[in-house]
């Protein structure tokens, strides 16, 4: 089981709260996933809006090591939610597809 550090849980899964203003980096771990002796190769992460429209929130870059993605997200307009979608593809040819939201609030103190 993933575990889940700064996100929140509602009836149709994880998300998290982001102010447009920030941009940080979010990592997946597929570490408990990925069979023995394989890694992951090469991945892509991609941002929608989840009312289908064209999206304001911005994938700046990412990294990857064997388990591990990070994507560098940015902007985004407050009051949207967006869903992330984190596609790997390993050494053998497996691939595998994780995504959450993200909900985008303008923070106060």
């Amino acid at each position: 089981m993933a575990q889940l550090t700064g996100f929140k849980q509602d009836n149709i899964g994880a998300f998290i709260i982001k102010d447009p203003a920030s941009s940080l980096d979010y990592t997946l771990d597929w570490t408990n996933w990925m069979p023995a002796g394989d890694a992951i190769a090469s991945a892509t992460v991609t941002a929608t809006n989840t009312e289908g429209d064209s999206t304001s929130l911005a994938i700046d870059s990412t990294t990857t090591t064997s388990y591990k993605v990070t994507a560098d997200i940015s902007g985004g307009e407050g009051g949207q939610i967006y869903n992330v979608e984190y596609t790997i593809t390993t050494n053998n040819g497996l691939i595998d597809s994780r995504n959450f939201r993200i909900k985008c609030v303008e923070r106060q103190l």
